[in-house]
């Protein structure tokens, strides 16, 4: 098998996992209703399970994600000069509210 249908496996069998914990702890919750019991934790088998299930997919998705990228700003900045630094077109607003105060706008 190769190195990514094995790493999508434990994915697959961690979020399997997650979901019966999630579901035996929703049993446990009503069980304990039903015999009318205060609820202070869940069981210790179904806190396992979930950590545990949370860890096989962490280190799934990291695997299947591939290499993670340098996240660096100076890259993109060093290309750029002083004066297209200021210009954010996105903040740039030409249909605004000062048409309808004043009948000669346009």
């Amino acid at each position: 098998m190769p190195a990514t249908t094995v790493h999508k496996f434990i994915t697959f069998i961690g979020i399997l996992s997650i979901l019966h914990a999630a579901y035996s702890a929703a049993q446990h919750r009503s069980y304990l209703r039903i015999t009318e019991q205060e609820f202070t934790t869940l069981p210790i088998d179904i806190l396992i399970q979930g950590i545990v299930s949370l860890f096989m997919v962490m280190y799934g998705i990291m695997y299947i994600a591939g290499d993670f990228k340098e996240i660096r700003a100076v890259v993109d900045l060093e290309n750029k000069s002083w004066e297209t630094l200021r210009n954010l077109p996105s903040f740039q607003v030409f249909n605004h509210r000062g048409r309808y105060l004043y009948s000669e706008y346009m």
